[in-house]
């Protein structure tokens, strides 16, 4: 445990209280863009456990039922509830998280929360200790379906390892789903380790092209961005501090999966979405510029046709073609497939396609 990691705990143990107590809204979601499902079982969570939540996003993704998932820097373990829920009786989520205020305000609600959703027996467990380290927790290799983690990964100073932790206990075909914040430049260490910025989720923001070199260094070679949004900040102090830094709140989507490329190619292939994701009738978007229409068949490159043919969401796509035959790289101009508005980023980050 580095100093960082005692101010951390410290800020988010002692200091903040709720999310009133915070001095940015970098670090507060307001859950409108949650799934209508998501935003139901919210309303059966614990009033404390939310109130004392801080995260930046709606990481949870659809199709859990029976599902193992893991969240990292689970807090009082709003998130973790929710997909307890979505997991179902049959399913188990497990929440990790290093500061001992949070873990026991999350398993104090255990009993209560089981109660709540109508369950014989508890699905869920909580565990104070690291995200560097999920081995030490027993965590074993290729044991989680799903990881999810709601701006927590910002805070660690080790950000290598946590994603390697990651890709270590998914299992083939799982994924992982996770809200953070992001900024389009280095932070100077003197500035990022200031103890607000940094517990503001300021300080140890990923940087964009970082990012992208520790996903394809640890395995994640193409992930995707669902959701963008740009943060702002009325405190004068920090803007002084962080000068012209440009801040954003985003979701990503990556998968564990063999034969993913570092760029798009293009097999001729096409896939189909049936409609079948509970919540997701019309369409379902597996990022911010491929909408998959009920029915309408779409030309995907070779990566998208692994994300949706060897993982869960199979059991709702049809793809047409197989890698026999190549085409040359695939034309990624997010102006042929984007239909959701979002900021899209370009090809250079991660495959794009």
């Amino acid at each position: 445990m580095n100093s960082i990691t005692e101010k951390i705990k410290e800020y988010y143990g002692k200091e903040l209280q709720s999310t009133a107590d915070l001095k940015t809204s970098s670090c507060v979601d307001c859950g409108d863009n949650a799934p209508l499902e998501v935003k139901n079982i919210m309303s059966m969570i614990a009033d404390e456990i939310v109130d004392r939540y801080y995260g930046c996003g709606s990481p949870i993704p659809p199709l859990l039922d029976g599902m193992t998932v893991l969240d990292l820097g689970c807090g009082t373990g709003r998130d973790v509830y929710i997909a307890s829920m979505l997991v179902g009786q049959n399913g188990h989520v497990i929440g990790v998280d290093m500061t001992t205020e949070q873990i026991e305000t999350a398993i104090k609600y255990q009993d209560e929360q089981r109660e709540r959703f109508g369950y014989a027996k508890a699905n869920t467990k909580f565990v104070q200790g690291y995200i560097e380290d999920l081995k030490s927790l027993g965590i074993e290799d290729n044991s989680i379906d799903v990881v999810i983690s709601n701006c927590v990964i910002n805070l660690s100073p080790n950000k290598d390892e946590v994603f390697r932790e990651i890709y270590r206990v998914l299992k083939s075909g799982g994924e992982l789903y996770f809200s953070d914040i992001f900024v389009d430049r280095r932070i100077p260490k003197d500035v990022a380790n200031d103890p607000v910025i940094y517990g503001e989720c300021l300080g140890g923001a990923l940087y964009d092209e970082d990012f992208r070199r520790i996903m394809e260094k640890v395995g994640f070679v193409d992930f995707r961005y669902t959701a963008t949004r740009t943060l702002g900040t009325d405190n004068e102090e920090l803007i002084e501090k962080l000068g012209f830094a440009t801040f954003s709140s985003k979701t990503i989507r990556a998968f564990k999966l063999d034969g993913l490329e570092d760029i798009c190619e293009d097999y001729g292939q096409v896939a189909y979405y049936d409609g079948s994701i509970f919540g997701y009738p019309h369409y379902f978007d597996l990022d911010d510029h491929h909408r998959f229409l009920t029915g309408k068949p779409l030309l995907v490159c070779g990566n998208t046709a692994s994300m949706v043919l060897d993982t869960r969401y199979s059991s709702a796509f049809k793809v047409i073609g197989d890698r026999s035959v190549h085409f040359g790289v695939f034309n990624c101009n997010p102006e042929i497939n984007n239909i959701v508005k979002q900021e899209v980023e370009s090809c250079d980050s991660g495959s794009c396609c």
